[in-house]
């Protein structure tokens, strides 16, 4: 165990994935660096804190269609199954969905494992009779279900359009990853989020409050504190574009000068407006999203959308 400075408190020792990742990912002209590591504590917080701003049409416009269409939902998809969610943060959606399909086992995965526990420790409260096994781990990596649930048939639920946070054929890859480790008869019912106005997706990224800009700034923080970062908080600012080519809203953390940083004992340098690929949020058209999950072992049964279009959730199944 490493220890801090006054030789006082532990402190963790970095994730090695974390550092791989963010090495690689500075080395790279132009630099990018995967989503998943926006997502310490501190990330997860403010995530929750992006849904509920009024820019930001997913989140409250997924949860209505989870509220209005919760007999569809135990129509199409049945009771007795083991619902796992990918990705599952603070879990706030759920209840609605394991409320309409009265499920046997609720299996949430996250890569916060202390945001995870919390989260599930509330929901196995508020369902005392339901098994609330969670799991720490990246849904994008190896994965292994409890034993508590084998035998049983399985519900994947991929709320929040997240499989737009990746590249189309990484996409596929997670989604064929999603069929094995669900098995056969299994369903999925997954998040879109559909191609709309330029100017309301770009403010659904860039808010006038500025909670996207400091979920994006968090990563520095994070670099810094984990990965022995001198990396300046003010030499960054937050940056939401739309690529129309790649229908994707794309974040970047772009410097305001020139830069010369350490991360891990290597030495970085960036020019002014250059910037690090934070995330990218691709979006999809009826036609597209069919094509992406058929192209990933899953055939769309069902659609549900609100009457703007913005989102759509769509259940598949093997």
């Amino acid at each position: 165990m490493l220890l801090t400075k006054d030789a006082t408190l532990p402190l963790r020792a970095p994730d090695p994935a974390f550092r791989r990742d963010i090495i690689e990912g500075l080395s790279r002209h132009p630099k990018a660096t995967p989503p998943i590591w926006f997502y310490d504590r501190r990330g997860s917080e403010l995530f929750e804190a992006i849904t509920d701003l009024p820019e930001y049409y997913p989140t409250r416009t997924e949860t209505a269609l989870l509220e209005r269409h919760g007999p569809d939902f135990a129509q199409a998809i049945g009771t007795g199954r083991a619902v796992v969610e990918f990705g599952a943060g603070s879990s706030r959606k759920t209840p609605h969905l394991l409320r309409a399909v009265d499920p046997a086992a609720y299996v949430p995965i996250d890569i916060s494992g202390d945001f995870l526990r919390a989260a599930s420790a509330e929901l196995a409260s508020a369902f005392p009779g339901l098994p609330v096994l969670p799991v720490v781990g990246d849904f994008n990596g190896e994965l292994a279900l409890p034993a508590a649930i084998d035998g049983l048939p399985r519900l994947g639920f991929f709320p929040g359009s997240t499989i737009g946070n990746m590249e189309p054929d990484a996409a596929v890859d997670l989604l064929r990853a999603m069929w094995r480790l669900l098995g056969e008869e299994a369903m999925l019912l997954i998040g879109m989020d559909r191609i709309k106005d330029r100017d309301r997706l770009i403010s659904a990224y860039d808010d006038a409050a500025g909670v996207t800009a400091a979920f994006n700034l968090n990563l520095i923080a994070r670099i810094n504190r984990e990965l022995e970062g001198d990396l300046p908080l003010d030499g960054f600012v937050h940056r939401a574009i739309w690529n129309d080519d790649k229908a994707r809203i794309e974040m970047h953390l772009e410097a305001v000068r020139p830069l010369h940083f350490h991360v891990a004992g290597q030495c970085f340098r960036m020019a002014a407006d250059e910037t690090i690929h934070t995330e990218s949020s691709h979006k999809y058209g009826a036609r597209d999203e069919r094509l992406l999950l058929r192209a990933g072992g899953w055939e769309p049964v069902r659609e549900w959308s609100d009457a703007d279009g913005l989102f759509s959730l769509i259940l598949a199944q093997t």
